[in-house]
């Protein structure tokens, strides 16, 4: 069996000691998740750092520049199982520089305040990621 693919994103709050609001990303593509809402970033490449992959992707999804926080530690032997091919790494993040556009992958941001955390159509292994964080 090969290992499954490796997918860094981003919790992008307001504040990394108290956050409060919370940046979700809704998909476009493919289209069996279009409509639905994730934390931004994407695939780690081949010799590439899983921090460096977030940076890119975020860059190139968002046009912004972060500052990380923690890792969110999963419970899938330290990582989030997203299905039987893909696992997630995921850290927070803190705005350094840009305002975030959805440039690819996304045609809608929105900033989801204390409460609002889950009132959006999550991808289905994201909402438990939401549901550890918003506690």
């Amino acid at each position: 069996m090969t290992a499954p693919v490796l997918v860094v994103a981003a919790a992008i709050v307001d504040d990394l000691d108290e956050p409060q609001q919370l940046l979700a990303a809704r998909r476009t593509v493919p289209a069996s998740l279009a409509g639905r809402w994730e934390f931004p970033g994407g695939k780690v490449d081949a010799g590439e750092a899983p921090v460096d992959a977030l940076h890119r992707e975020l860059r190139e999804e968002l046009g912004v520049r972060v500052r990380l926080g923690d890792e969110v530690v999963g419970p899938d032997e330290g990582l989030w199982r997203l299905t039987d091919t893909y696992v997630m790494r995921l850290w927070f993040a803190v705005l350094a520089a840009g305002q975030p556009q959805p440039l690819v992958e996304h045609d809608e941001l929105r900033w989801l305040a204390p409460g609002e955390w889950l009132t959006v159509p999550w991808l289905d292994a994201d909402v438990r990621i939401v549901e550890a964080i918003a506690r």
